[in-house]
């Protein structure tokens, strides 16, 4: 049953990060979510040092607010300083993770949280933290609410606003022309993004987030054309990726969240090697048809 519940949070958390990947993937800012899973540490340590609670709620909303002005200073570096997006992200994620390291430090005594446990998480615990009811019903690890409500919120976005987030990603012009504004349909989207990286903290960790972000997305986008299609192999690719990292842990004996990153980067390389096989197939035919109609003139 332990198993069941591993995978079926791993697929909840990457079918969503798959979703939103993809946008990412095609807005070349697929670090994005490398930079919001690591500028949250500072929210975690200051909502308890505030609250003095470690409630997950707690932990939460300051990592959440931290991810959100993240992404906020990650496009004012961008517009008013003039940064690229790529150096604007390294400044923006460096320095909120550089002090989220100091915070933990210096309160490390106050705060049950140090930086291996922020970075890998652990998804082998997912199923002992379960919602127990006031009458002792055991409905399941908390784990499985939190991202299946994750994925029902981004489904619904994407599903209310797809025409907004497909215009404003493949034709910026074209959006502003039809008064569909492309800053607040990216802060939808960048808010999007860090509510799944936030609530995805802790049960698979920032490196695991991070993966399910850009490895399913970029392997759909080595696959097809077709944005619908891309979606849709973003969220399988994701599930497969559960479902083989976990065996992948259980034979070598090793990181469950490690091992389904290692799974993805394997899909990926086999997309990689079918898309160049493609490329040269192509290549080929269209050289074969010019040379047979150059013989017939």
């Amino acid at each position: 049953m332990n198993a069941f519940w591993i995978i079926t949070t791993g697929s909840l958390v990457a079918i969503s990060c798959g979703l939103l990947g993809t946008y990412l993937v095609l807005r070349k800012m697929t670090m994005v979510g490398d930079a919001i899973s690591h500028s949250v540490l500072p929210g975690i340590v200051l909502a308890f040092l505030i609250s003095g609670s470690r409630d997950s709620i707690t932990m939460l909303i300051g990592a959440g607010v931290l991810g959100i002005l993240s992404t906020f200073l990650i496009e004012f570096f961008h517009r008013k300083g003039k940064l690229q997006t790529d150096a604007s992200i390294g400044v923006t994620f460096t320095w909120l993770f550089a002090i989220g390291v100091i915070l933990v430090s210096v309160y490390a005594g106050q705060v049950d949280v140090d930086q291996d446990c922020v970075l890998y998480g652990e998804i082998a615990y997912v199923p002992l933290d379960v919602w127990i009811t006031e009458d002792g019903t055991n409905l399941g690890p908390r784990a499985v609410y939190i991202s299946g409500t994750i994925l029902l919120i981004v489904i619904a976005f994407i599903g209310l606003g797809y025409k907004e987030l497909f215009i404003t990603t493949f034709d910026p012009a074209l959006s502003a022309a039809l008064g569909i504004s492309t800053t607040l349909w990216h802060y939808l989207l960048m808010g999007a993004v860090s509510l799944t990286t936030v609530a995805s903290f802790e049960s698979v960790g920032a490196i695991l987030v991070v993966a399910l972000l850009v490895t399913p997305a970029s392997t759909a986008y080595l696959l097809t054309n077709d944005f619908k299609k891309m979606l849709y192999l973003s969220s399988f690719f994701g599930i497969l990726i559960s479902i083989g990292g976990y065996y992948l842990a259980v034979w070598l004996n090793g990181s469950i969240a490690g091992a389904m990153a290692t799974t993805g980067g394997i899909i990926f390389s086999f997309a990689y090697a079918f898309s160049m096989y493609k490329k040269k197939s192509s290549q080929q035919n269209a050289f074969v048809i010019k040379k047979s109609i150059s013989e017939q003139q």
